[in-house]
């Protein structure tokens, strides 16, 4: 929605190593991206860093700014731009007024976000709702989706939520912190110990024996066989992992209802991880009278995969008689779920997300 808009916003990827720092227009990075080290243990020397890499991207830009947007870690009260206790910056403690801050440096208004919230936010205005919407209106169905669940799977287990084009952050700032979800197969600890990139390394571990230090990337190419290990374990930790993330989608899809978009670089290995998760998805509850349930009110489908896309895309309607008249309306039984993979990348739609936010702010 933003593709032909002129104004400018600098932009930040934070990292626990490195902090990046560009600047989007009309969705597109219009400079070449500066790398510092991000101090994080080390407040001063942090936030010199931000106003370094801030002024030097502005000395790059045609016309100066409207604003400064970026995911940071949390937790955090984004709404107001401060940051509280983190672990991978730990010079961030006690509550520390980032967006002030900036603001009183540069001044200009600042967003500040979750990786979660944005990368959905790119997804639902330029990523994978307007993707599965083309693909609704080319098979000649009228159904549209305007809400999303975005859902990043990496160092921890993020999402975030969209609602008819609006980012929903709650009266906290708080919606979608769906890492508090509990991990099925393990209730007592917290989703992400389930589904994340210490999961799959733990669980590969525990089941092969391997006590070497693995990626999720090296656990992917053992699975397929293309490195040495136990290709049996590397398939199982990625399917434990993926009953984990069905379950999780089914309590968040169960509120939301709308179309799941995930990224992150686990997903890369969809492979062996998304049949768990539509097993999960199209399972059954048990009721005490022993009838069983569908998971979820809807059918849901991998649209990455040819034949669930085909079925997703399928006619199912059909007319029914409006009682007492000869009048018919079309009627389609079958309420669909897409899930899909990122159809932008992680980082540029977490990109197109804090560029989005940003204008949209501005413009209310």
């Amino acid at each position: 929605m933003y593709q032909f808009d002129k104004r400018i916003v600098m932009t930040l990827d934070a990292g626990g190593t490195n902090f990046v720092f560009s600047a989007i227009r009309s969705n597109e990075e219009i400079v070449e991206p500066i790398v510092l080290p991000s101090n994080g243990d080390n407040l001063e020397k942090c936030l010199e860093t931000m106003v370094t890499g801030f002024s030097t991207i502005k000395l790059k830009l045609p016309e100066d700014p409207v604003a400064i947007s970026f995911a940071f870690p949390g937790p955090a009260d984004y709404v107001n731009g401060i940051i509280g206790d983190l672990k991978n910056l730990p010079a961030f403690q006690g509550g520390v007024a980032l967006g002030a801050f900036l603001r009183n440096k540069f001044g200009i208004p600042v967003f500040i976000n979750n990786d979660g919230d944005l990368f959905a936010y790119g997804e639902a205005l330029a990523g994978a709702l307007p993707e599965v919407n083309r693909m609704l209106r080319d098979a000649g169905k009228n159904k549209v989706y305007k809400n999303l669940i975005g859902i990043t799977l990496g160092t921890g287990f993020g999402g975030g939520v969209v609602r008819d084009g609006e980012l929903f952050l709650g009266d906290n700032g708080a919606a979608a912190e769906v890492w508090v979800l509990r991990d099925k197969r393990q209730p007592i600890y917290g989703v992400e110990e389930g589904i994340s990139i210490r999961a799959i390394k733990r669980e590969y571990a525990r089941l092969s024996g391997d006590t070497r230090q693995l990626t999720p990337k090296e656990i992917f190419e053992i699975a397929e066989g293309n490195l040495e290990g136990n290709p049996v374990a590397a398939k199982r930790a990625f399917d434990h992992a993926g009953e984990v993330l069905g379950e999780a989608i089914a309590s968040m899809n169960a509120v939301v209802d709308g179309i799941v978009v995930i990224g992150g670089g686990i997903i890369a290995a969809h492979k062996y991880l998304m049949p768990a998760v539509m097993r999960e998805l199209n399972g059954t509850l048990e009721m005490y009278e022993g009838a069983p349930a569908d998971r979820m009110e809807m059918k849901a489908f991998f649209l990455d995969d040819p034949g669930d896309c085909a079925a997703f895309l399928a006619p199912t309607s059909r007319c029914i008689v409006v009682p007492g008249t000869t009048e018919t309306v079309e009627y389609d039984p079958v309420k669909r779920m897409g899930v899909i993979t990122t159809k932008l990348g992680t980082s540029r739609a977490i990109a197109f997300g804090a560029y989005a936010f940003a204008l949209n702010e501005l413009d209310k």
